[in-house]
């Protein structure tokens, strides 16, 4: 069955869905319980399944994500929840250390099935200390997977996909997104595989690889590029960042022959330069320019509007950097 619903909303179907599947999944995190719900996420949990499966927990991290660790291990499949990606940092040596590695150093005989689930994105001027995205520093590390869900759709899919896999997942999601509305398929068992990019827009002219926010970036761009010089943009959104299946995206360059990777992160060591790499390397013959990318600004992030607006890319700028890469004389975008 399909239903329009929130991301929001979609978030919250694909927990609820999943603790009435199975027992053994719970939610935990700062704030889940209270009465701001980790921004309408996590609504109801608490009335259908009881404080035992959903609750709030102390201000501490390292030891609330060891616990994750510790329940997986013995069985449960935990949902914790970081109101911001920020301070999973706190958290590393458990994430890095610990989780990432338990499954493989104990020869698999252990599973490790839980999932954090950790906003990212811009706010009311939230600066340097709550503004990161990070997914580049999870998706370094083998043994974890780091899924970005752009849609209401995607958000539900992969979500109920990640509750159920036995591995550890990092699950980011832009606070921006929680507000689109679309069509999602509210069947329980409607899952979608983690490692699948999915095609946005079909196009001819130039591919874009887009990351969470940047999709909606990058489809505002491409009506405005339609508009003024009937180009059309092919626009992928790879949705799990580690692991990646590329044929999609190796498939849409060779055929545009020009791509922009447009990530919602630093450009510097970051996801879109291993994008860009795996480009060049799988697409060299093809390619008419080389990989461009947009991404933040190489600073840490302002706090004031005017200031924060230079610092994130958005669709002006991916607009100015194809008609670059297509020698398009620059639209006037005022009119």
């Amino acid at each position: 069955m399909i239903k329009n619903l929130s991301y929001r909303d979609a978030l919250n179907l694909a927990m609820v869905q999943e603790m009435d599947r199975d027992s053994s999944v719970f939610v935990y995190g700062l704030d889940v319980s209270d009465h701001k719900r980790i921004f309408g996420s996590t609504v109801g949990l608490v009335e259908k399944f009881g404080s035992e499966r959903c609750f709030g927990t102390p201000l501490a991290e390292d030891a609330m994500t060891g616990f994750a660790l510790g329940s997986a291990i013995n069985g449960m499949r935990p949902i914790h929840i970081h109101i911001r990606a920020d301070f999973l940092m706190l958290a590393m040596n458990q994430i890095v250390n610990m989780i990432s590695n338990f499954r493989y150093m104990t020869g698999g005989q252990l599973k490790i099935p839980l999932v954090i689930r950790a906003i990212i994105g811009r706010g009311w001027g939230q600066s340097a200390q709550h503004s990161k995205s990070l997914h580049s520093f999870f998706a370094h590390i083998p043994g974890l997977k780091v899924v970005m869900p752009t849609t209401p759709a995607d958000a539900k899919g992969l979500l109920a996909s990640a509750i159920r896999d036995d591995n550890p997942v990092i699950f980011l999601e832009h606070r921006w997104l929680y507000d689109i509305v679309d069509e999602v398929n509210v069947d329980s068992e409607a899952l979608l595989p983690l490692g699948k990019p999915s095609l946005l827009r079909k196009g001819n002219n130039l591919t874009v690889v887009a990351t969470s926010w940047m999709n909606v970036e990058a489809m505002r761009a491409a009506e405005v590029l339609k508009k003024y010089h009937g180009t059309n943009l092919e626009i992928i959104d790879p949705r799990t960042v580690a692991p990646l299946d590329y044929e999609m995206i190796y498939d849409s360059v060779n055929k545009t022959k020009h791509c922009i990777v447009a990530d919602y992160d630093w450009l510097y060591c970051g996801f879109s330069a291993e994008v860009a790499a795996r480009i060049s390397e799988h697409c060299f013959n093809k390619l008419q320019a080389p990989v461009a990318r947009v991404g933040f600004s190489p600073t840490p992030c302002p706090t004031t509007r005017p200031l924060e607006n230079k610092f994130y890319s958005n669709a002006v700028d991916i607009i100015r950097l194809v008609e670059k890469i297509l020698n398009l004389k620059p639209a006037d975008l005022a009119k």
